[in-house]
């Protein structure tokens, strides 16, 4: 069952990656997978548990010396123990970024209903491809680090529906935009889901993160800019935007709804760092003011006016398939992670690469695979920090390579660049590569003839700029 857990995976990720050839929406290949991997994980728990591969095998010996006195089969407590505790711990992770999407997806919706966005399209003049493009990578470099990469990708895609009007364009500036986001977030402690596990964890901190990686990350994103400034000519189309669609709302109200858009967005990492609660329950915090004010500002408009800028009816606008999909596709994850699959495949990058560098590389180039979050947090438990006093007793061979994995070593650092950027190579790769996907629908086969390479050597260039970095100025 090991293996073909493997290979089912293999099979939806041909099949989401199939997605308009095939004609079937990426999330229904994904919801299968999601649930025939753990389908498979537990009628082979037997095999997988024998052989000591799951990464639960531990906790699970734990539980079967504390039960194991009350008659009850091994077999029996083995699939309670999935069923209990790895379904359960598993759900509750994917619960969180499903809801913050979620609330994000609709605080973003929210403010375009209320047209908050023209506040910004408006100053935006340019129709030049070169220059809006530059002007959207910076914008969305500096407001990923502020948001994340997921919200700020949610935000840009849906500007973008305001300044490009036809679809292929569009398709393309949206790509840029999730390499601008991946490499935006994977420089501050805030920015992306595994540089907040780093942080969190204490691999890294604040200062150190943004002071090392945020060159690499700016070359990393820079370099496709320079290559498509050669290429790219000629001028955008702007969609017309309707008469009708503008009296809905006054210029107060638009610039009020941006505002608190922006804020609510902005508040989740101050309310996570003051109150230490999942960032999830501080954007349904944020949601839930919005939608307090939106209700109060509308009470005496007319009925099809408060009908169509009600939040009610705005909700109905939501991607609800991208939800679907990345329910799916991090539940297949998770049991692949469960049952073992990724902390061997950790565990052989450790014992045949062989080097710092190339095993955060080879981590980040599988994250545009494989979601990035399980490849970390399995090099977290692989490799525990390192304690200075300790590596003081060691052998000079062996302090070396302990002195990579102290706080602020520089595995951790180039992990969070790796694991941050890499995803940026495939569409699927990353939280905001997925979401921009589900709200564009953007064909997985066309980003990777026209993107996934100036994803590729701008990861390979930021890498590079680490590396002579790390020997510049030592650490």
């Amino acid at each position: 069952m090991f293996i073909i857990m493997v290979v089912v995976f293999v099979l939806g990720y041909v099949a989401i990656a199939l997605e308009h050839p095939l004609r079937v929406d990426k999330a229904v290949p994904a919801l299968m997978i999601g649930t025939l991997l753990w389908v498979l994980y537990i009628f082979g728990a037997v095999d997988i548990f024998s052989a000591g591969l799951s990464e639960a095998w531990n906790a699970f010996s734990a539980t079967l010396a504390e039960h194991g006195e009350l008659g009850e089969s091994e077999v029996t407590l083995m699939r309670h123990f999935i069923v209990e505790n790895q379904i359960i711990h598993h759900l509750g992770e994917i619960s969180e970024i499903l809801f913050f999407l979620l609330g994000a997806m609709t605080i973003v919706e929210i403010t375009d209903q209320h047209d908050g966005f023209k506040v910004i399209t408006d100053k935006i003049k340019t129709t030049n491809r070169v220059k809006l493009l530059w002007i959207l990578s910076i914008l969305t470099f500096f407001m990923s680090a502020a948001l994340d990469n997921l919200t700020t990708t949610i935000v840009m895609v849906t500007l973008l529906r305001k300044l490009v009007d036809d679809k292929g364009t569009r398709w393309f500036f949206a790509s840029m935009v999730v390499l601008a986001a991946n490499a935006g977030g994977a420089w501050s402690p805030i920015g992306d889901v595994t540089t907040i596990m780093l942080w969190i964890g204490g691999q890294v901190t604040t200062i150190n993160i943004i002071l090392k990686v945020i060159i690499p990350s700016l070359v990393t994103m820079i370099i496709p800019l320079i290559l498509l400034s050669f290429t790219q000519k000629g001028h955008v189309t702007r969609p017309v935007i309707k008469e009708e669609q503008d009296s809905l709302t006054s210029s107060f109200e638009r610039k009020l709804m941006l505002s608190l858009g922006v804020a609510g967005l902005l508040f989740v990492p101050v309310f996570k760092t003051f109150t230490h609660l999942p960032p999830y329950q501080g954007m349904l915090l944020s949601l839930s003011v919005i939608w307090l004010v939106t209700e109060l500002m509308h009470v005496n408009k007319p009925h099809h006016v408060r009908k169509q800028l009600s939040v009610m009816t705005i909700v109905k606008r939501v991607e609800m398939p991208t939800i679907f999909f990345f329910l799916g596709i991090l539940s297949a994850v998770a049991a692949l992670q469960s049952a073992g699959q990724l902390t061997v495949l950790a565990g052989w990058l450790d014992e045949h690469l062989k080097s710092m560098y190339l095993i955060d590389m080879a981590i980040g180039l599988l994250s545009a695979v494989v979601d990035n979050v399980p490849l970390v947090a399995g090099a977290m438990g692989m490799y525990p920090i390192a304690d200075p006093a300790t590596i003081a007793l060691l052998n000079p061979e062996a302090a070396h390579w302990a002195s990579f994995f102290v706080q602020d070593g520089l595995f951790w650092e180039f992990l969070a660049y790796t694991a941050g950027t890499g995803g940026s190579i495939l569409i699927i790769g990353s939280a905001a590569g997925v979401a921009a996907m589900g709200m564009e629908k953007i064909d997985f086969i066309w980003y990777l003839k026209k993107i996934s390479l100036l994803a590729l050597l701008g990861y390979l260039a930021g890498a590079g700029v680490y590396y002579l970095q790390a020997q510049l100025i030592g650490h």
